[in-house]
């Protein structure tokens, strides 16, 4: 089990958190929304739980609660820009559909 990051992705995070001044990595984790059932949480954690998982990716700690795990196992976090768009994007082996705003998923 396992979740990366590209070093795109890595250097974002790296400049939010320096910026934001603390914080000892990202959360990514799912939530029940949208209209295909799920959608990605990223948040800053200031300290990690004892039932986490932690992955270090780029010197990113990547932390992810066990419920979200089962969705996650697998992911790689990018970062990127598309003409005026930029953001996170999941690539996530576990989606089997995704609605036509990108926003959700099921598994």
């Amino acid at each position: 089990m396992a979740i990366t990051m590209t070093p795109a992705a890595a250097e974002r995070v790296k400049s939010f958190l320096k910026n934001r001044g603390r914080g000892v990595g990202l959360r990514l984790g799912v939530k029940t929304s949208g209209c295909s059932g799920m959608a990605y949480l990223l948040e800053f954690v200031d300290q990690i739980e004892e039932e986490d998982q932690v992955f270090e990716s780029d010197g990113i700690k990547v932390i992810v609660d066990p419920k979200s795990m089962v969705y996650l196992d697998g992911t790689e976090l990018d970062y990127g820009k598309e003409g005026l768009n930029e953001g996170f994007k999941f690539n996530n082996p576990n989606v089997k559909n995704s609605c036509g705003c990108g926003e959700s998923f099921n598994v």
